[in-house]
């Protein structure tokens, strides 16, 4: 069986998961191969390629290489999706979560962090118009410490609602396999999100 093979060591994100989408979208080939050079890749990469209906796994061949493997006849199918809003979620439209710090606003960061506790395990008041939550830069970090907003996060994302977390963020906070929620993201599925919200709350 032919095995399409792409290097994408030295693409930085979202490189690695478009040239993998251009490669799928134009052979669909039933096997490829893909090099990488960091964990955060790995992850984008085989998560892109699992929802596309591949079964992967990955190895780490080099200090900084990476040999992600994917096939259809393995037994791939797609990941599932989150099932789609109610027609009343759906009227009020698709509400997204922007949250790039560990803290809300600025002045003292012990006060900032209560208030990010309040805002998370506020959400839920949100109902089901709340469709998913992004985290980027420090926001990452919410994702991995235990405390209140992890456990604020977990119970979002058991109620249904979609977290990804930014894997270049959580791979320079050193974060990238202390993730305790969500799912690890690139910039491609960050601006995708965004276009497809009806409404961004940023806080």
């Amino acid at each position: 069986m032919p095995v399409n093979e792409i290097d994408c060591r030295g693409l930085a994100c979202p490189g690695p998961v478009v040239a993998c989408s251009r490669v799928v979208k134009q052979d669909a080939p039933a096997a490829l191969n893909v090099l990488v050079d960091n964990p955060a890749a790995v992850e984008n990469v085989s998560r892109f390629l699992r929802t596309s209906g591949y079964a992967v796994s990955s190895e780490r061949r080099e200090e900084a290489l990476w040999l992600v493997q994917a096939s259809r006849d393995a037994g791939g199918a797609p990941e599932a999706v989150p099932a789609p809003q109610s027609a009343a979620a759906a009227a009020r439209g698709k509400t997204l979560v922007l949250i790039t710090t560990e803290t809300l606003g600025r002045g003292d960061d012990a006060l900032g962090a209560k208030l990010m506790d309040n805002f998370l395990a506020t959400l839920p008041e949100l109902g089901d118009a709340l469709w998913r939550i992004v985290l980027l830069n420090g926001g990452v970090k919410l994702a991995a410490r235990p405390g209140k907003a992890l456990d604020s996060l977990r119970a979002l994302e058991a109620a249904g609602v979609s977290i990804l977390v930014c894997g270049t963020c959580l791979d320079f906070f050193q974060l990238l396999e202390k993730r305790a929620v969500g799912q690890t993201t690139n910039m491609l599925d960050v601006v995708s999100s965004l276009a497809l919200a009806d409404k961004v709350i940023r806080p």
